[in-house]
């Protein structure tokens, strides 16, 4: 029973304790001041007539008539003349007739008897007779109960509005103690909230106070975890001059796409080297040259920014080369990117080059997974060198192969639609296990192909890009959704799901997907529903997207997870079920020291909040022993098991 409750129930008991006490009190001074009225009425009533029958004493019709009419016209049991000496009754009359208005067990309860009174009848000097009253309590039984109803309403009326003001009272008072279950209940779920109110009871204030300062202490202790692990990156991953992604970061991201699996897709990859970079340095000295450096950086990072590709990597390798990964990216794309970028770079003070040297070139090299990563640099860097030695254009671009043999947008979009139109789906599964156990599994990834036009079963990577190009991401999420909704209603076991940007970022999307899940809350709780750290809405958006799909029941969790650790800072009041660690920070980390450091700077600000890390793309034994040592939950990749249709 909660405190309220039995707070609420001892007042009651209370109340009732003294109303009840005041109540039979009150009865009880009523009972006796109604004796004392009878037993005075009684006597009243026989020394009057004592005094009328004194003259007529001889006469005994006199005195029966005399004691008739009093008899008649009041409230008497028994009224009686007595003759002294032999002790003969003169004149009698009695009554036993009791009150309908009375009900027995209160005239029981109550036990008012009759109250008499006597007077003697004077002949002379001598007693001659008795008079003897007996008061009736009819009268003041009706009084009493009376009194006695009135009184119980007064009172039923005062506890009903006592309890009532003591239960808002109650209910006022202690809502300070809500506010701390559910203060206590969001620090469960990973969400630092502060009681912005204080109470004034000075019990609670001190317990709310330090309710606040606990949250406090943890929120800046995960505050300065998150810092911590986001200026190791910055160090390991970053150039301090541009801010762009430095060789290392662009090696580890340029081998994970090269790695076939389901999600990468072909591209292309831009060289960019600035024109005589040693001659700039000495026509216009370092600090010059530096901030020409920065202004290109700007420039790549503006062009990723505006493109929204989150998938795009820009990086400075050294000096004045810089590189541009871009997935998904088709030839006739790649081919306006170079003339937008080539125009850019133009507008740049480039004050220490002749007026017909370009600022910088570029060498554009097609590339798909599966190559090796060698092959590819070799073919962006001659691209580079063909470049520089070109005349008519400051950029070269070499396609080994043709990423889409025979089909154009016209072909993609068709087949697209009639894919999604036609519910031609398929869905794949890929195992996340226990890093301890891999073979126990915690849920299943769902990745997806589609069937093309021959029948056969295309993989994510090749028609992802298109169907962001087209804008029916928010689309294919839905179907997404509907053919996993339907599957667990024939396989319920726990599964992942993930979601573009375009399903989160725009309301009419966002309302469907919810409206969605809301007509599904049975598979709510074998659903999880993952984000792209990388597509990531506004902090202020995210958290009512956040919201709105908690509110359905379902699961959130968060993928590829890894580029900016400061996000740590302000996911946990979001209710993640967990974080996916992106395939960059755990490709070979039982080789390298410093992601070792990383995952450790991230595995102790997650787990101050309780939130698990699942790792991705974990290829190797080696790999996944560093990760079992760090503490790591889960983990998904090639070692744990390769996608593939649904059995039992």
């Amino acid at each position: 029973m909660s405190l309220l409750k039995q707070l609420f129930l001892a007042i009651c008991l209370l109340l009732a304790l003294a109303f009840a006490g005041s109540f039979l009190a009150g009865v009880e001074s009523s009972r006796e001041q109604l004796l004392s009225q009878l037993r005075s009425h009684a006597q009243d009533a026989a020394t009057a007539l004592g005094l009328s029958m004194t003259p007529h004493v001889d006469d005994p019709a006199m005195i029966e008539l005399m004691v008739s009419s009093i008899f008649d016209s009041g409230y008497f049991a028994s009224i009686r003349v007595v003759r002294i000496p032999d002790g003969g009754v003169i004149a009698e009359r009695s009554a036993t007739t009791s009150s309908e208005q009375v009900p027995n067990w209160f005239a029981h309860l109550v036990n008012l008897r009759p109250q008499g009174g006597d007077a003697l009848i004077m002949r002379g000097w001598q007693q001659a007779a008795r008079v003897e009253v007996l008061s009736h309590p009819q009268f003041a039984l009706a009084k009493l109960w009376d009194s006695a109803l009135g009184s119980l309403a007064w009172l039923l009326l005062c506890g009903v509005f006592s309890a009532l003001v003591g239960a808002w009272l109650l209910r006022t008072q202690l809502r300070p103690l809500d506010n701390m279950v559910q203060q206590a209940e969001a620090i469960s779920r990973r969400e630092f909230l502060a009681l912005p109110k204080v109470p004034r009871t000075p019990e609670l204030r001190r317990v709310v106070l330090a309710m606040n300062q606990m949250v406090d202490k943890l929120r800046n202790l995960f505050a300065e975890e998150a810092a911590r692990s986001e200026r190791l990156r910055e160090e390991a991953y970053q150039d301090s001059l541009t801010g762009l992604a430095n060789r290392r970061q662009f090696d580890i991201r340029l081998a994970n796409q090269l790695v076939p699996n389901e999600q990468n897709a072909a591209g292309y990859l831009m060289l960019l080297r600035v024109n005589d970079l040693a001659g700039l340095n000495q026509r216009l000295g370092g600090q010059h040259t530096d901030a020409l450096i920065r202004d290109i950086g700007q420039t790549l990072d503006n062009l990723l920014r505006q493109r929204g590709a989150a998938d795009w990597l820009a990086s400075r390798s050294r000096g004045g080369e810089f590189a541009l990964l871009a997935p998904g990216l088709g030839s006739d794309d790649a081919e306006q990117l170079a003339h937008s970028l080539v125009d850019q770079l133009e507008h740049l003070h480039a004050t220490g080059a002749s007026d017909r040297s370009p600022v910088a070139y570029l060498g554009i090299a097609a590339y798909r997974p599966g190559e090796e990563m060698q092959k590819v640099l070799g073919r962006a860097d001659q691209a580079l060198a063909q470049a520089t030695q070109g005349l008519d254009r400051s950029w070269v671009r070499l396609d080994d192969y043709d990423a889409a043999p025979g089909q154009s947008q016209h072909d993609w979009r068709a087949w697209i639609d009639d894919a999604l139109s036609q519910g031609k789906l398929r869905l794949y599964f890929q195992p996340v296990g226990l890093c301890s156990n891999i073979s126990e599994t915690l849920h299943h990834k769902v990745l997806a192909r589609l069937q093309d036009p021959q029948g056969e079963a295309v993989a994510a990577g090749r028609f992802l890009p298109w169907i962001e190009r087209l804008g029916w991401a928010a689309r294919f999420d839905l179907a997404m959704l509907e053919h996993c909704l339907a599957h667990l209603e024939q396989h319920p076991a726990p599964i992942a799901l993930s979601l573009s940007a375009a399903s989160l970022g725009e309301e009419a999307n966002r309302e469907r997907l919810v409206a969605l899940l809301k007509s599904h809350p049975q598979q709510a709780a074998l659903l999880t529903l993952e984000l792209d750290e990388r597509h990531l809405p506004p902090a202020s958006q995210l958290a009512q997207i956040c919201q709105a799909i908690r509110e359905t029941g379902y699961n959130l969790g968060l993928q590829h997870f890894g580029g900016r650790f400061s996000l740590i800072g302000n996911l946990a009041h979001l209710g993640l079920a967990y974080l996916k660690i992106d395939a960059t920070y755990i490709r070979a980390i039982d080789q390298e020291s410093d992601k070792r450091l990383f995952i450790e700077a991230l595995f102790r600000a997650t787990n101050s909040i309780d939130l698990p890390l699942i790792a991705e793309m974990v290829e190797t034994r080696g790999e996944l022993d560093t990760l079992r040592e760090l503490g790591i939950q889960g983990a998904m990749g090639r070692l744990v098991g390769a996608p593939a249709p649904w059995h039992e």
